[in-house]
């Protein structure tokens, strides 16, 4: 499994956005790795606890961004964000009941929907901020 390359092309030219994306994406490849190198599932499991706690901390500021400035996208950006916490908290629940570790399909999911989510969802809101910020 490759790693996240951070470049512009992830970027919504909204710094503080940008910084949160960065150490998802950071927190994704210590992740990527740790399964690659085998590590402990105590170890995987809480880099897994992590890059959830962040994502989660990450959607509450984007939506917090939105109210104060009035996206009109608000509830589909949401709600977009509510089932990528809902299927991520569902494969934490089944790593943990049956002692598991991410597989590479996981962590393919894992990747494509954060960069997919960043390239058109977020770039949508990156544009609307860059207007009205």
């Amino acid at each position: 499994m490759k790693d996240i390359i951070w470049d512009d092309t992830l970027s919504v030219e909204i710094e503080e956005i940008d910084d949160d994306h960065r150490r998802l994406t950071d927190l994704f490849n210590l992740l990527n790795h740790s399964v690659e190198a085998g590590d402990s599932r105590e170890y995987i499991d809480a880099l897994l606890e992590e890059l959830i706690s962040c994502t989660v901390w990450h959607f509450r500021h984007e939506e917090r961004l939105m109210l104060k400035y009035q996206y009109d996208g608000f509830e589909d950006h949401k709600n977009e964000h509510n089932e990528l916490i809902d299927a991520v908290q569902a494969l934490q629940q089944k790593f943990l009941s049956e002692k598991l570790v991410p597989t590479e399909q996981d962590l393919e999911f894992l990747e494509l929907w954060l960069t997919r989510h960043i390239l058109s969802t977020d770039m949508q809101l990156g544009r609307y901020l860059m207007n009205v910020i």
